[in-house]
């Protein structure tokens, strides 16, 4: 069993910052991912794509708040999105939380692009105020003080048998965090040291509360240029939650002997906790490029509107083929989407009516082309298991 330090105050008591052996077996594994992931955009067109990175950040909304044990049902999100809030207070009060995630990501994922470095302070501090600052006073307040956005603690806490750094020790561990973890690295480091980043700034809490939340949106951006918003380690976290904990917990412990780094803490354990959050991308990874493989996304096509056409008069089974077309090809004037269909030209628009209805195919206007389109009750067809809470029905 690890012993607590009672008073962490110099930044070499989170020491290895990194892990420092068998770095070729991550580096092997990351080259692999990060091939693979480049290539899941490949398929589809960027309009379908875009589409997807929206749901997914709804997603990642609902998985990182289920973590924390806070999240609302999916079409309460979709709701929100529309700022259709709940009359029930609990429900509405997650709602908004959910919808500040959203935004908040949206933000961090544009101050990525226009080049800050996320693996920072200064994104985590702008991350954690993103989100705490679209809540109401009402909704930040925790045990009888009010969540300040961005705002280091100013006190001391404890995280199960973990005691962060003293208050007015953070400047100097975040300091440190920044000196080794926003240096640039060949990529087939990146992903060890996006892991040991999460970890070592989780030890540190330099929030009052809301570490979990910023910190899994500062892995995210870090991700970012990684995933393109197309795959979601928030998902594998949420649904490997107990392991998530402990491997944190577990790197948190003291050295081990004369085997285990030359750091304060275990090497070793950052080591294991580096290897999970690998083997947790490669999951989402290949799960994603089987979602958006072509061949498996026209049969999915297929037995969607084969089961919709038995359900609804309005949806017919020749709408598959110009479904798939807006999938590979994007934007397509309705002109061209109806002919596709090989009905005729009443029919062919009334069915197009029907799937914009429905949410199948989407548009900015009413002459506009159109769109693919991911709709929640549409998923356990099109991607089966993204995100399937989804498929079932919201408790308000």
């Amino acid at each position: 069993m690890k012993t607590a330090v009672a008073h962490y105050t110099q930044p070499q008591q989170f020491e290895p910052l990194l892990p420092q052996k068998r770095l070729e077996e991550l580096r092997v594994r990351t080259r692999a991912l990060v091939e693979q992931s480049f290539r899941l955009a490949g398929g589809a067109h960027a309009t379908t794509v875009a589409s997807l990175r929206e749901l997914v950040r709804a997603m990642n909304s609902y998985y990182s708040n289920r973590i924390e044990g806070q999240s609302t049902h999916p079409r309460n999100i979709e709701r929100a999105l529309r700022r259709d809030f709940s009359g029930k207070p609990d429900v509405a009060r997650l709602q908004r939380l959910a919808l500040a995630h959203i935004e908040a990501e949206r933000e961090m994922e544009g101050l990525v692009d226009a080049g800050l470095q996320p693996l920072t302070w200064e994104l985590l501090q702008r991350a954690h105020a993103a989100i705490y600052g679209r809540l109401p006073v009402a909704e930040r307040a925790l045990e009888g003080s009010i969540i300040d956005p961005g705002a280091l603690r100013q006190r001391g806490v404890a995280v199960g048998r973990h005691e962060p750094p003293v208050a007015k020790a953070l400047p100097a561990f975040l300091a440190r965090f920044d000196e080794v973890y926003s240096r640039a690295r060949p990529l087939e480091d990146v992903l060890f040291t996006i892991a040991a980043a999460h970890q070592r700034m989780a030890w540190v809490h330099p929030f009052l509360d809301g570490n979990g939340r910023a910190c899994r949106l500062q892995t995210h951006c870090a991700l970012w240029p990684l995933s393109a918003g197309l795959w979601s380690a928030s998902r594998g976290f949420a649904r490997q939650r107990d392991s998530y904990y402990a491997l944190l917990d577990a790197a948190d412990s003291p050295r081990q002997g004369d085997l285990d780094g030359r750091g304060n803490l275990s090497e070793q354990a950052l080591w294991a906790w580096c290897d999970w959050f690998i083997g947790i991308c490669e999951d989402q990874v290949k799960f994603m490029a089987t979602m958006l493989d072509l061949d498996g996304m026209k049969t999915r096509i297929q037995a969607l509107v084969a089961f919709r056409s038995s359900q609804d008069k309005g949806v017919r089974q020749e709408a598959a083929l110009p479904l798939y077309h807006l999938f590979l090809a994007g934007p397509t004037p309705r002109g061209e989407f109806q002919q596709m269909t090989g009905l005729g030209e009443r029919t062919a628009r009334s069915l197009l009516s029907r799937l914009i209805e429905t949410g199948l195919v989407t548009s900015d206007g009413h002459t506009a082309p159109v769109r693919f389109a991911f709709p929640l009750d549409a998923l356990q067809f099109l991607l089966p298991e993204l995100y399937p809470e989804a498929a079932t029905q919201a408790g308000d």
